[in-house]
């Protein structure tokens, strides 16, 4: 069993920064791809950020491009999620996601991909 615990959610201003954390269970962390995903009540899961499982892979959504980075420390098992110049419309939910069978270098971003889910950290960006 995996298990995703994400944290670093919280409120901040339009054009703060703030960084998710997302620590994972389990000894195999680094054979796992490891995604960002928010949603917003009402609306549909959205994809952010992914990271392949040796790190040399991202991909991005259009939407946070240059303003998003996604990192990861394998030794910790976690995945981070830094964000900078935040806006009122990243506010929502967060969740962390792990693909525990994907091994290229430009993982999924569709959340049907995703084996497993953290319970989420809310970011709420005021204007």
């Amino acid at each position: 069993q995996v298990q995703l615990v994400e944290s670093g959610g919280g409120l901040v201003q339009t054009g703060d920064s703030l960084r998710l954390s997302c620590t994972v269970s389990g000894r195999t962390f680094l054979r796992y791809a490891m995604a960002w995903f928010r949603q917003d009540p009402g609306k549909e899961r959205e994809f952010v950020a992914a990271i392949s499982r040796g790190g040399v892979g991202t991909v991005y959504a259009d939407s946070v491009k240059g303003r998003f980075t996604i990192s990861r420390d394998n030794a910790k098992n976690t995945v981070f999620l830094q964000m900078s110049s935040l806006k009122p419309e990243d506010t929502a939910i967060y969740y962390c996601a792990t693909d525990v069978n994907y091994s290229g270098t430009s993982p999924p971003a569709r959340p049907g991909s995703y084996d497993y889910w953290g319970q989420g950290t809310q970011v709420t960006v005021s204007s």
